[in-house]
């Protein structure tokens, strides 16, 4: 564990000036509060003060005042600010005046699953592979829906988003951050960073910090990193895929594997499945937070639309990837429908309690599904995910594991700043229904 005194002296060497103190709103934009150097020492001892009333979800004026925690192994020097004043970062806890932990911090709800899954004996890791859209800026710098490049899967002569790509990596580096590999999606301008598997607070860190980078990197060549998941029709939209595992505590061991058993996965594995299967519905307003979400969990774009499980079967809710044999410890569950606009912090928290929902009762997952669900349906019911926000919603309300996995504070904040959401895009009259109707009607 970094120390204190390990950070001040890190903090001198590196001849920081400004530290930006950040943490996430409810539905995962980035905060943030900057001090000086020279109020280093006190922020350390006893946190930074600030107004909790003007952030998304937070707090009424009335209880306001709140303090950010430094997370001192999230120290790391922001590298496009190193000209002039040099810049560092930390991830922030938030906590209440009675040094309590705030119970409306994205940060801390995941925290307390993370608890739940420690008492079982249990460490929860996940891989998430957000994609996302680099696309052309107008002369004002503002974003059009128009891709930077005309690429596919893998290309690389028509990839324009290589140097870029490159150039994203190397600052996602310079945070920690252990890139694998990278390469051009299906759609034209979609891309994909993938970055190393790791312990699920650490991995939502990962993410925000990512999309925070990404976007400022892509502006830096005059683009628009989009973490939409829909921006252009007719295409294929962004998914976050994640890649999760439980490990055990003790052993160091991957609790998902048990190569002599059928699909390679054991009980414990199946039942992790059968409770994400049985929580799909209401966890989806969470992992698809956006109107924009539902427009790409639709058929025909290897988006997941059936509530199902499979192996290698990209059509299926959750995947189970194949493993080499000589390898058991990377066996893992791949869960295909949250999307890059999700908070993290939200989305592995409804997760992993989901799974250990369906361990805790000793669920069985339904029969496998390895056909290609989109062409032909099997001869069982499978039911769907929802097919709006709206309908999402109505899903978390009648889903009491989720509601209690988010807690009253930031469900209440989240229904609200989500109905809203969905009454104004009921109410707003599309482009599409002028061109339909207007000349007929």
């Amino acid at each position: 564990m970094t120390t204190k005194e390990e950070i001040a002296r890190r903090v001198s060497e590196d001849g920081i000036e400004f530290l930006h103190l950040q943490f996430t709103d409810i539905v995962g934009i980035v905060k943030s509060v900057t001090i000086p150097v020279t109020e280093l020492e006190v922020v350390l001892e006893s946190g930074q003060w600030f107004d909790g009333s003007s952030v998304l979800g937070f707090a009424r004026i009335a209880e306001s005042d709140m303090y950010l925690v430094p997370d001192l192994e999230t120290y790391a020097i922001i590298p496009w600010q190193m000209d002039g004043s040099a810049t560092a970062r930390f991830i922030c806890d938030v906590y209440t005046p009675a040094g309590e932990p705030f119970e409306g911090d994205p940060r801390h709800v995941l925290k307390r699953a993370l608890a739940e899954a420690a008492a079982l004996g249990l460490t929860y890791h996940t891989g998430p592979e957000p994609e996302f859209f680099l696309l052309k800026s107008d002369d004002n710098g503002q974003a059009v829906p128009k891709p930077h490049d005309q690429g596919g899967y893998f290309d690389l002569s028509t990839d324009r988003g290589l140097a870029v790509r490159n150039k994203m990596a190397r600052a996602l580096a310079a945070f920690g951050i252990q890139v694998e590999a990278s390469h051009h999606e299906v759609a034209s301008g979609q891309h994909e960073i993938d970055f190393r598997y790791t312990d699920a607070l650490r991995a939502a860190d990962n993410v925000v910090t990512f999309k925070a980078t990404l976007k400022e990197v892509a502006r830096q060549h005059g683009l628009h990193a989009t973490f939409m998941p829909k921006p252009i029709a007719g295409i294929n939209g962004s998914g976050m895929h994640v890649h999760q595992s439980l490990m055990d505590k003790n052993t160091g061991l991957n609790a998902f594997a048990e190569p002599d058993a059928q699909y390679g996965l054991s009980g414990l594995a199946l039942g992790f499945i059968a409770g994400q299967l049985i929580h799909a519905r209401g966890m989806s307003a969470v992992l698809a937070p956006l109107v924009n979400s539902y427009k790409r969990l639709v058929p025909g774009y290897e988006a997941p639309v059936y509530i199902s499980w499979g192996q290698i079967n990209r059509s299926a809710l959750i995947r189970v990837p194949q493993v080499q044999s000589i390898r058991p410890e990377s066996t893992r569950l791949e869960l295909r429908c949250p999307d890059p606009s999700c908070n993290p912090y939200l989305a592995f928290a409804v997760m992993l309690r989901a799974g250990l929902d369906g361990i805790r009762r000793q669920l069985e997952p339904p029969p496998i599904s390895n056909e290609d669900l989109y062409e032909r349906r099997t001869g069982r019911d499978l039911e769907m995910l929802p097919g709006s926000l709206g309908e999402a919603l109505e899903a978390l309300k009648r889903d009491e594991l989720v509601q209690e996995t988010m807690g009253h504070h930031i469900l209440d904040r989240f229904v609200e700043a989500k109905s809203s959401e969905w009454k104004e895009y009921s109410m707003h009259v599309a482009d599409w229904e002028l061109e339909r109707y207007l000349p007929i009607y």
